[in-house]
């Protein structure tokens, strides 16, 4: 189905290389995109790069600088092209309630979940819009729109990244930009695995979701894949649950 896609030989810059950040870069490379994924995690970029069969570069970065995040946008773009296609998929919680976080918890989480995606979105938006087409993803998350008890600064920053979200698709929409968010659910990852290991998490998960199990990554990456495609080009300022109909109860 590469062709039907049109993805072959695109630029792609992905932002995250565990989780869902790799599953998706992985994804992209196979329908014949050329992928530059961005992380900090040494361990996971060289995973990233094997399962890419060579069609995946890697940059080991920190992106809590605002200029750093425009260099990485610079560097991909020597290594490929300016980007056509961009994802974002760095992010964290950190499970406290409200009145046991900290001002480092709250600052921390609005740094990493929104402001490199404030900051990578504007570098690449500007080259985007300079080109006449783009195709931007953001990985944000069901908290964005429940409430869950001990995500307060999780939720927050979802949900600021989804308006955000939706203001870029706005601006942008005349560019030929389109600019979306996945919200995934539930999700089996390495990051999650441990949490969903114990106490009966799991279990307990599986039935709050309609769909009685889990997600796992190829799902998300599924989803972030069509919209970064010219198949998705009328589709902006969405955000699309990937979720197995979780927000629905």
């Amino acid at each position: 189905m590469r062709d039907w896609l049109a993805l072959t030989d695109r630029p792609a810059l992905v932002i995250g290389a565990g989780g869902l950040g790799g599953a998706s870069a992985v994804s992209l490379a196979a329908q014949g995109a050329r992928v530059v994924v961005a992380d900090v995690n040494e361990e996971n970029l060289e995973s990233v790069a094997r399962l890419g069969e060579g069609r995946i570069e890697t940059i080991k970065c920190d992106l809590r600088d605002p200029q750093r995040c425009r260099d990485v946008v610079d560097e991909a773009a020597a290594l490929v092209g300016v980007p056509q296609v961009f994802l974002h998929a760095v992010g964290r919680n950190i499970r406290r309630p409200v009145l046991d976080l900290t001002d480092a918890d709250w600052q921390q989480l609005v740094e990493l979940n929104m402001s490199t995606a404030y900051w990578l979105g504007q570098h690449v938006g500007r080259l985007m819009v300079g080109a006449g087409y783009g195709r931007m993803v953001f990985v944000s998350s069901v908290s964005g729109l429940l409430a869950h008890a001990k995500h307060a600064p999780y939720a927050a920053t979802k949900g600021g990244l989804n308006q955000l979200v939706r203001v870029m698709a706005r601006e942008w929409a005349e560019h030929g930009v389109t600019v979306n968010a996945v919200a995934p659910g539930y999700i089996e990852t390495d990051l999650t695995k441990d949490h969903l290991d114990k106490d009966g998490n799991r279990e307990a998960l599986e039935k709050l979701v309609p769909a009685q199990r889990l997600g796992v990554p190829s799902e998300v990456a599924d989803a972030v894949t069509f919209l970064a495609s010219d198949r998705a080009g009328f589709i902006t300022g969405q955000v699309l649950y990937v979720d197995g109909g979780r927000v629905l109860v």
